[in-house]
């Protein structure tokens, strides 16, 4: 997959966020997709398990705002972003990893208390 086509996946993600769609989320994550968000906590696995932890933050009202420009190295691409919710803000780096059919096959979202204002 090329650089062009991994950050419009990162577009399309925080899309996804803007307008609460599923679809979207359902779209961009492989079957065997594997979420851990933050690192270091249990791991959501499957496609299932994966779009019940993204209804739950489309639930919470949260929303995406880019704060860096995405970077591309082999199968992945790193991004910074700032997440919006009515009583917080977190700021975190995502890792996207893609499977040959161009599909996030895992997800590693980088933040911890330091990261929560």
């Amino acid at each position: 997959m090329e650089a062009a086509g991994k950050i419009r996946v990162v577009e399309q993600y925080v899309e996804a966020f803007a307008n609460s769609d599923m679809n979207i989320i359902r779209e961009i994550f492989a079957d065997n997709a594997r979420v851990e968000d933050p690192v270091g906590s249990p791991v959501h696995a499957g496609h299932e398990a994966v779009c019940a932890f993204y209804e739950g933050a489309l639930a919470a009202g949260a929303t995406l705002e880019l704060t860096g420009k995405p970077c591309c190295a082999g199968n992945a691409v790193a991004f910074s972003f700032r997440v919006k919710m009515p009583n917080m803000t977190i700021d975190i780096i995502d890792v996207f990893e893609f499977d040959e059919r161009g599909k996030i096959n895992s997800m590693k979202a980088y933040w911890g208390p330091e990261s929560i204002s």
